[in-house]
């Protein structure tokens, strides 16, 4: 066979290797159960953290955040994942994002995650004093949560979530 005709086979097979799926992404992210979420129970210092976040947003003209359990069984999870993984990440967010936009009908998502502060107020100052974390707890958003746990040698991670429904 010629080069010529050879190349055009060869873009073909190429596409019809690599095709996307014909199910939308919308069409599997509905599919995910809330039914089996796990939402722990809220520890003080997520509350106290929760509380500075709204202060804070108060003090410079913006809505108070609610608080939703199905964002802090998504926090809690992605918390457990960083424990278990002894690594501070933003691993999967873009899984969470979808599950959240599907089952709480978000429109725009952000986290921001943390390690090792102690307090409240220090993993608070710590994100406010971040433009990029400051950016997601000054965002135009309605609601959020958060997971806040040790390892086993006793050292704090954290997730907080924020999302516009």
């Amino acid at each position: 066979m010629k080069k010529f005709t050879l190349l055009p086979l060869m873009v073909l097979l190429v596409m019809f290797m690599t095709s996307c799926s014909s199910d939308p992404i919308e069409d599997k992210a509905a599919e995910i159960n809330t039914e089996n979420l796990v939402v722990p129970q809220t520890k003080t210092i997520e509350i106290e953290i929760m509380e500075l976040i709204n202060d804070h947003r108060l003090s410079i003209g913006l809505n108070p955040l609610h608080n939703i359990d199905i964002i802090k069984a998504q926090a809690f999870n992605h918390t457990d994942y960083m424990i278990e993984h002894d690594n501070v990440s933003h691993d999967n967010f873009y899984q969470r994002k979808l599950f959240l936009e599907s089952s709480l009908g978000a429109r725009n998502v952000s986290e921001n995650v943390a390690y090792g502060f102690t307090s409240a107020q220090t993993v608070v100052n710590a994100w406010l004093n971040s433009p990029n974390h400051k950016a997601n707890i000054e965002g135009n958003f309605t609601d959020f949560d958060l997971s806040a746990d040790q390892n086993a040698e006793g050292d704090w991670y954290y997730t907080n979530i924020f999302v516009k429904k």
